[in-house]
C-alpha cells in the first residue's frame, strides 16, 4: 500500500507526524475523532515527560489520549500510558494482535482513511484541577503550533501539557 502524504492542513498547523505505518494509523485516528466533534493533536508531550501519540479534547471538555501502536515490538517495548485523560486507548492497524491489548484501554483500528473503536474504556475522570491545567495547556499547545505554522524557523519549544 502506497503511503498517503500528511494532511496539509496538519503540516501547515505545525502538528508533528510519524514516519510509515504509524502515520497512517495516526491519520486515520485524527479523521475517526473528528467525525466524533474531537479536536486533536499530535506528539504532545505531558508534564511528566512522557509524549501521547494523539490527544483530543472533546466539546463538553473530555479528554481522550490515544497510544498509537504499528506492531507487535513497539507495543511491547512502551510502557508509558499516563493518568492525564479521562479515557485512554490503543490505535492499532488491523493486523495487529488485538488480543494483546490490556482489557482497562480503549481498542480503536485505523487505516489512513479512518477508524473504528472497537472495544470501548471505562471513563476514569480527572479531577476538577487537573481537567482544568490538561485543558489550558492543550490550548496553550494548539495555538503555539498554530502561531510557528507560519514562521521559517522554529521560534521556541513547545509548552509540555
Amino acid at each position: 500500500m502506497a503511503l498517503l502524504a500528511p494532511s496539509p492542513v496538519s503540516q501547515a498547523f505545525g502538528d508533528p507526524l510519524p514516519a510509515g505505518r504509524a502515520a497512517e494509523i495516526v491519520r486515520g485516528a485524527q479523521r475517526m475523532l473528528a467525525e466524533l466533534g474531537l479536536a486533536s493533536l499530535t506528539e504532545v508531550t505531558l508534564a511528566n515527560g512522557r509524549r501521547a501519540d494523539v490527544m483530543a479534547v472533546g466539546p463538553k471538555g473530555d479528554l481522550v489520549i490515544l497510544e498509537v501502536k504499528s506492531c507487535l515490538q513497539d507495543f511491547a517495548t512502551d510502557q508509558k500510558w499516563p493518568p492525564y485523560c479521562d479515557r485512554f486507548y490503543f490505535a492499532v492497524d488491523c493486523d495487529f494482535p488485538k488480543d494483546r491489548i490490556p482489557d482497562h484501554a480503549g481498542l480503536i483500528v485505523c487505516d489512513s482513511f479512518g477508524g473504528a473503536i472497537l472495544r470501548d474504556c471505562e471513563p476514569a475522570p480527572l479531577n476538577a484541577s487537573r481537567r482544568k491545567s490538561v485543558t489550558l495547556s492543550f490550548a496553550r499547545l494548539a495555538a503555539a503550533r498554530l502561531m510557528r505554522a507560519g514562521e521559517p524557523a522554529p521560534i521556541s519549544t513547545e509548552p509540555a501539557i
